[in-house]
């Protein structure tokens, strides 16, 4: 056995598990089968991700006294269940307000509470409106090491927590997650998480937990860094995982007693307070062997990412709802095709059923396309032409419609046609229809209410249409062949709602209007900056963003879909719907 100059290393294991909101009692099944992997694997501690017990996040659920106090019922379990091992495991407390906690549980008795001091307030967060903040940084004594625990934002501010406990004697902090995904965030965590190890000279434990919630998927990426800040151990993305490290840390009374914050800043005024608190030490683990060989999942590519992240938080969407089978409206076009390969991924094939309906303005091409698509990933297809039932809505309507120019309303039965059609297979075979529109698309308001925006959840909603050829691409070079047909991908897109329609018709080239949507949706940028500082074109400018603005009542009405930007349409971004304000993109020169 490997040992450190000062005895054997302190083994952590973090436990990466993707818990369902509300489901407290499969939960709890969760954390119990991990605990005793952890004891098979010898593990001085192990750490699960931030409210896992009830999973993440449970927003109102939180003003129920019986949810609270399952919980609190489900930790005694826990505590029961943890025997010659330290857990660290977090849960609401049964309090009012409750606080968002991590239970410290060492050979079956709650040592302690650590409750979470930053509460996030911002994004897709709102935990100001359901917790009270903790105001204590304590540090564990366990064996023969010093543990700091903290809470997921409380390891993002420079002076916090974890400087609180190092100046304690932490020679580790456990920091417990439930850290969202989106673009980039991956990284953006690691390049932190390497500034706060080294800055403050302690191994650093980071669990996050897996899966899809509503629109939020979570991406795991676990990962524990030594005092340089350097990768020991890296857990997986999009997928369960159990990440083990053997930490070598000195004796506890040999850790020097220095302090790294900054009295001055005022943000140290909520960490005056902390405590050590010290455990009986755990027996039974001298003889062990050392760990042969540590974790190390590679990063995934950026295009790798997002396509799992729109395969997890279907996967997950899909199932958690009590769905084992989806329903999509193939048109022959790129989004409904990337729609459908990611269903196939997260559900597969045999459990996606894709329909064809034909209209009079249908190309050949359309619907031969669709079929090839289906072949190639064995999706079961079906056609069921819509011109009859369009014509009998026109017929419906022809007196009330009399006198009047044909435009976008009849164009737009056709989408509704489509829409009652899935919505009917959906309710006769309990398939949750997925539908398939991009965040272009959501954004400027090209999309039917009730027609190609029926569904109970929208795969692709927060993908732009670049990135939807994008995937579209990679998806291929992953399969070693066109698994998505090239024809779909190189055709220049359209509604077929009229004869020879083109995108184009009504909005930009998607290489003009994605830049201008980022920039004005995710960035809050002015069209008057847009125009002056970023040089984009004023027309498109100021006919993009008033779509944008009149087409808020039609987002609001839109199915749940994977959040995979830094703000997306939802809880992300909430603007009213009657809104009189208008931007500074009238009579710009």
């Amino acid at each position: 056995m490997t040992t450190t100059a000062h005895g054997r290393p302190f083994r952590v294991a973090l436990a990466q598990i993707n818990p369902t909101v509300g489901d407290i009692e499969g939960n709890t099944r969760l954390i119990i089968d991990h605990i005793q992997r952890a004891q098979d694997a010898q593990a001085d501690l192990v750490a699960f991700p931030e409210l896992c017990v009830t999973g993440y996040p449970p927003e109102d659920l939180l003003y129920k006294d019986s949810f609270l106090q399952a919980a609190d019922d489900a930790l005694q379990q826990i505590i029961h269940a943890s025997h010659n091992i330290t857990a660290i495991v977090g849960y609401p407390t049964p309090t009012t307000p409750p606080y968002n906690a991590a239970a410290v549980i060492h050979n079956g008795q709650l040592i302690d509470v650590y409750r979470k001091i930053f509460l996030p307030n911002y994004s897709v967060f709102d935990e100001e409106r359901y917790f009270a903040p903790g105001d204590t940084s304590p540090v564990y004594h366990i064996g023969p090491a010093r543990i700091g625990v903290n809470v997921c934002e409380d390891i993002w501010f420079d002076n916090g927590p974890t400087n609180v406990q190092k100046a304690a004697g932490a020679q580790a902090v456990i920091n417990i997650n439930g850290s969202p995904y989106y673009r980039g965030k991956r990284a953006l965590r690691q390049d932190m998480l390497t500034r706060r190890a080294a800055h403050n000279g302690v191994f650093l434990c980071y669990v996050n937990m897996v899966g899809g919630q509503d629109e939020l998927v979570f991406d795991g990426a676990s990962m524990i860094l030594d005092p340089r800040g350097s990768v020991l151990a890296a857990g997986k993305q999009f997928d369960d995982d159990f990440i083990i490290a053997d930490l070598p840390l000195a004796q506890a009374d040999e850790v020097p007693q220095t302090a790294v914050i900054d009295p001055k800043d005022p943000l140290n005024a909520a960490f005056k307070d902390y405590n050590v608190i010290f455990v009986t030490a755990i027996e039974g683990r001298a003889d062990r062997d050392s760990l042969s060989e540590t974790q190390h999942a590679a990063p995934m590519d950026p295009l790798e990412e997002v396509y799992n992240a729109l395969v997890k938080g279907t996967q997950d969407y899909v199932r958690k709802s009590g769905f084992s089978q989806a329903i999509i409206g193939l048109s022959g076009g790129i989004d409904s095709a990337l729609t459908a390969a990611v269903a196939a991924d997260a559900l597969g094939p045999e459990n996606v059923l894709c329909v064809s309906m034909p209209s009079q303005y249908t190309a050949d091409r359309s619907v031969t396309d669709a079929r090839a698509l289906c072949d190639n990933f064995g999706i079961p297809f079906e056609i069921i032409p819509i011109e009859d039932m369009a014509a009998a809505y026109r017929d419906g309507l022809r007196s009330l419609f009399a006198g009047t120019q044909e435009g976008v309303a009849e164009e737009n039965l056709q989408a509704r046609a489509r829409g009652n059609i899935l919505m009917a297979i959906s309710n006769k075979f309990g398939r949750i229809v997925l539908a398939t529109g991009n965040k272009s698309e959501y954004a400027t308001g090209y999309a039917t209410l009730y027609g190609d925006m029926a569904g109970g959840f929208a795969v692709i909603k927060d993908v732009p249409k670049t990135l939807v050829y994008e995937l579209a691409n990679w998806r291929n070079e992953q399969a070693g062949r066109d698994i998505i047909p090239q024809e779909i991908i190189d055709r220049p897109p359209t509604a077929e709602l009229r004869e020879n329609q083109l995108d184009e018709d009504s909005l930009p080239p998607y290489d003009v209007l994605d830049p201008i949507l980022e920039a004005y949706v995710e960035r809050d940028v002015s069209p008057k900056d847009m125009i002056e500082k970023l040089g984009f074109d004023k027309d498109a400018v100021q006919r993009v963003t008033r779509l944008v603005d009149i087409s808020e009542y039609k987002r609001r009405q839109a199915a749940p879909g994977v959040k995979i930007t830094e703000r997306a349409f939802g809880k992300d971004r909430r603007l009213p719907i009657v809104n009189q304000f208008k931007p500074d993109r009238e009579n710009l020169q």
